[in-house]
């Protein structure tokens, strides 16, 4: 049933995949790495213009290490959860100072660069190098649980009972498993959706466990959707917002007008300096150099 599966997705993606610029040919690893930090928990709508100008900018990872963190996190701009900015920035140097400035092809290698867990390390390999490995994104697990378990959502954390049953879904020949991980992750986005799946549009939604069993709803943990306004995250924001505008240190007195709550303020400045995302100095603050 699994192959059957994998040919029916791999011919839809074909005619209906997103003409997305990193899965364009010629797209480098290095490429691929920088959109794979940047989706990370954000939309691809949100990401295009700025993975553009990264690729524009560092189209090498030596040409982001040469410059100082503080120019990544700048130029990360409101994509959200700007750690990945420095993670990234980290990895740049890696891979210049460990790697003869090339992203290794090497799975273990790609796991050991800075901000790069066992999916990113996958997806690199997968996208860049072509290799057959688990690409396991929100996404896919969605798909491959669905069709294959006919549960609505798969659990919190991967268990090995979830690796396996997705094993069944990896072709053998790499070329074949990378585009199968590229068209499961395309399913997912456009078509087989958390919230709101167009069961009607799916080319395997005759062979769906999901559908079949007459879509049963989750019985697992409530899912929480993630707010943002008036949180200590949206008042992180609104303090790097101001240091990406100004080229030098901006007094405290001053940087505090970002935000109302002089406590929430106080707590947000001194999470971003433990996280090395801003910089303290007599001065005042600025981004890291």
């Amino acid at each position: 049933m699994n192959s059957a599966v994998v040919s029916a997705v791999l011919r839809w993606y074909g005619s209906e995949a997103r003409d997305l610029p990193w899965r364009r040919p010629g797209t480098t690893p290095w490429q691929i790495m920088i959109s794979e930090f940047m989706l990370q928990q954000t939309p691809v709508a949100r990401v295009l213009e700025p993975w553009q100008r990264w690729v524009d900018r560092w189209p090498v990872p030596a040409a982001l290490a040469a410059e100082p963190s503080g120019e990544a996190v700048r130029a990360w701009g409101r994509l959200g959860y700007p750690r990945r900015a420095l993670r990234l920035h980290r990895a740049a140097v890696a891979i210049d100072q460990d790697h003869d400035g090339e992203v290794p092809a090497d799975l273990a290698a790609l796991r050991a660069l800075p901000g790069v867990g066992d999916y990113t390390a996958a997806a690199v390999a997968g996208f860049g190098f072509g290799q057959r490995h688990l690409v396991l994104d929100t996404n896919v697990r969605r798909v491959i649980t669905r069709i294959g378990a006919g549960v609505q959502y798969p659990a919190t954390s991967l268990s090995a009972a979830e690796r396996a049953l997705a094993e069944t879904f990896l072709p053998r020949q790499a070329p074949r498993a990378a585009r199968w991980a590229a068209a499961s992750m395309e399913l997912g986005a456009v078509v087989c959706t958390a919230r709101s799946p167009r069961c009607d549009d799916c080319p395997v939604r005759s062979r769906c466990a999901w559908r079949a069993a007459g879509y049963p709803a989750w019985a697992g943990p409530p899912r929480l959707g993630q707010t943002y306004t008036g949180t200590d995250r949206q008042c992180r924001g609104a303090v790097l917002a101001v240091l990406r505008e100004r080229d030098e240190p901006v007094p405290s007195e001053e940087l505090a007008t970002a935000w109302p709550d002089h406590d929430q303020f106080e707590r947000a400045l001194a999470g971003l300096l433990a996280d090395g995302l801003i910089s303290e100095g007599p001065a005042g603050y600025a981004l890291p150099i």
